[in-house]
């Protein structure tokens, strides 16, 4: 499977803060928080991205506090893919237990710039963008099928039903 998006790119050390920064968390839901999605880093993101769309940064991507809301709202932007060089625990844990892909490449972040359209092939572990092929983390099948089932906790309550 091929998707196909615009890249959105940041930094290293972006933590969840500037993600969806602390005082839209009294919002009562994400639908509402999203607008609000990367505000101190690009007051128009939200406005900007489109579903399919991806996120591309360098080291320690999600640092800081373990608020689910920070991949929450990049979910309810559309956002395909989050993909950087490393991640901080916490946000991995939370990007996939919501069901958004958090995919480890380390050489794409330098490579790109915002606005470059870039193609996922997340079952090979592959990215291609601007003629250049790069070798990502292959997530494990078990993983892949969380997140096919849309995260964690809808694959449990899968489980459940059954």
């Amino acid at each position: 499977m091929m998707d196909k998006g615009t890249i959105f790119k940041f930094y290293n050390d972006l933590d969840t803060d500037q993600i969806i920064a602390s005082q839209y968390l009294l919002l009562p839901n994400l639908e509402e928080m999203k607008a609000h999605t990367f505000e101190s880093q690009d007051p128009d993101f939200a406005k900007k991205v489109q579903p399919g769309d991806f996120v591309v940064a360098g080291e320690n991507f999600g640092c800081g506090s373990s608020r689910e809301q920070a991949p929450g709202v990049l979910k309810a932007l559309g956002v395909k893919a989050v993909i950087a060089k490393s991640f901080a625990r916490i946000f991995f844990r939370n990007a996939i237990n919501i069901g958004l892909p958090a995919i480890v490449c380390k050489d794409l972040p330098d490579d790109v710039q915002t606005g470059d359209t870039m193609e996922l092939h997340m079952s090979e572990g592959t990215v291609e963008a601007n003629g250049k092929t790069y070798t990502c983390t292959k997530l494990p099948e078990y993983m892949q099928h969380i997140l096919n089932q849309g995260g964690l906790i809808a694959s449990l309550n899968k489980e459940e039903d059954k």
